[in-house]
């Protein structure tokens, strides 16, 4: 999908420069008037500027019509979460779709033991050919400490690294 700028006007928050705002939508916070959030084609501004490879991940409840945008952290930290009630998101729920999809070069699913899994990301701003940046996502009850763990998830980021390299 090809995407416009908005019309022009005053931006409803500062963007960093070079980026122009694409999609927006209004938050619903009671008592503080009205707030926006926006994505560029290089950010998710919720105000603060969340660069594209660094949203884990984004859920939409379209019951609740909220927003919950996790961001990535180091291994053993907390991850920061935003929950947003929103109004009229379709247009900034199909940009945050499109480039958090368009961020991830490399995405595997490696069995460890039984049903239980790692993932190998690389992920790295849309649209450029910048240096990957590289995670590993445990399901619960596997321990990145252990031995064997540790031993299929480096053969399995040597393997995905190989194939990135030319």
């Amino acid at each position: 999908m090809r995407w416009a700028p908005l019309p022009p006007r005053r931006p409803p928050f500062p963007v960093a420069p070079g980026e122009r705002l694409l999609a927006r939508a209004r938050v619903r916070q009671p008592g503080d008037g009205p707030r926006l959030v926006g994505g560029t084609r290089d950010a998710l501004y919720l105000p603060d500027r969340v660069p594209w490879e660094q949203v884990a991940s984004a859920d939409w409840d379209h019951e609740e019509s909220t927003l919950r945008v996790v961001e990535v952290a180091g291994f053993g930290e907390p991850s920061p979460v935003h929950l947003l009630r929103l109004d009229d998101a379709g247009r900034l729920l199909e940009l945050v779709r499109e480039r958090v999809t368009a961020s991830i070069a490399v995405q595997r699913h490696v069995a460890v033991s039984g049903r239980r899994q790692v993932r190998i990301l690389a992920r790295r701003a849309p649209g450029t050919r910048g240096e990957l940046a590289w995670f590993v996502e445990y399901d619960d009850g596997l321990d990145p400490a252990d031995p064997r763990v540790d031993a299929v998830v480096q053969e399995a980021l040597a393997a995905a690294r190989a194939d990135v390299t030319p």
